[in-house]
């Protein structure tokens, strides 16, 4: 199948594996669509997409619209002749005007094992609900959210101390390979499309930023998965007084006291109590402040055994 004329629909740095690999193995990669540039950091500069920054290095032409349905985009697209589109992380959904162009369809890479964790942030929740494995699926898009028929599995084994970093970047390289596989067998004739069990499917919303929220009356296992999944953003947090404590890194710990209380500060680390057990929090950041490992925050910031953490702000007091 080599040589297709593709059109690379994505944005994140987790398609850009997939967009490298689909330039590696020579296929006609006749544009990229991305979202648009958006502002970010303290200045609010405009920042393009990653997938734009690596199609620029192989001067692929890129189109940035803000709505993908708009009857023109779709003319455009169109007169590309695309035998085939590979979406990966878009961030927008594909009308049906727009999925009839290739003939050979449009192919998704999406992290999950579907029809588990359809939505924008399968890998997230799936740290986030202690999941002991996760994978990649190809599927062909339909008009749904992520029902298409599915075309290959990869699955992995997911440790329970693996944060969204790692797995972010595992399962980007994983699904680069799985589509090369999934153009392959269809090339060959042997992957025969499977229709999605519906009743088996759940849901990966867009994270909110109050999902980061501590809740101290949870077991130490769910707060650390807490931790894990939503380490890049909104990361976990709780708030000791009317200051909020950010939390990048965790380990569970076998303390027992009252859910929120603080029984050991030290160079190793923060110890909390949960409902069940204890959370030890190793990397942390005061709002305002550098990203710090347990000792150095302390050596400037005393958080004495029986401060009380809390799920809301001037909730905690000193002991």
């Amino acid at each position: 199948m080599s040589g297709l004329r593709v059109i690379f629909m994505g944005t994140p740095d987790f398609a850009c594996p997939t967009l490298q690999k689909l330039i590696d193995r020579g296929e006609q990669v006749v544009a990229v669509v991305t979202q648009p540039d958006r502002p970010k950091g303290r200045g609010q500069h405009l920042m393009p997409p990653p997938v734009k920054e690596l199609a620029i290095r192989h001067a692929i032409p890129v189109y940035q619209p803000a709505r993908v349905r708009n009857p023109d985009v779709i003319e455009i697209l169109r007169n590309l002749s695309p035998d085939v589109i590979i979406v990966v992380a878009f961030g927008q959904i594909l009308p049906q005007s727009l999925l009839d162009i290739p003939p050979l369809g449009c192919i998704n890479v999406h992290a999950s094992l579907l029809p588990r964790y359809r939505g924008a942030a399968p890998l997230n929740w799936c740290i986030i609900n202690g999941e002991n494995e996760t994978g990649v699926t190809t599927m062909l898009m339909d008009a749904g959210l992520d029902t298409g028929p599915m075309l290959l599995k990869q699955s992995t084994p997911l440790d329970q101390d693996e944060d969204i970093v790692a797995l972010h970047d595992r399962m980007s390289a994983m699904g680069a390979e799985l589509l090369s596989e999934t153009l392959d067998g269809l090339a060959a004739g042997t992957i025969v499309p499977q229709q999605q069990d519906d009743s088996l499917s759940c849901y990966a919303p867009l994270l909110k930023k109050e999902d980061g929220r501590i809740d101290w009356h949870r077991d130490a296992r769910s707060i650390h998965n807490l931790v894990r999944g939503l380490a890049v953003w909104p990361v976990a947090y709780t708030f000791l007084g009317d200051q909020v404590l950010k939390v990048y890194r965790s380990r569970v710990g076998e303390g027992d006291g009252v859910p929120g209380t603080v029984l050991r500060a030290d160079r190793h680390g923060l110890e909390v109590a949960c409902l069940k057990g204890s959370l030890i929090l190793e990397e942390m950041q005061l709002a305002g402040r550098k990203r710090l490992d347990a000792a150095s925050l302390l050596a400037g910031f005393a958080i004495p055994v029986g401060t009380l953490f809390s799920g809301e702000q001037d909730g905690g007091n000193q002991a």
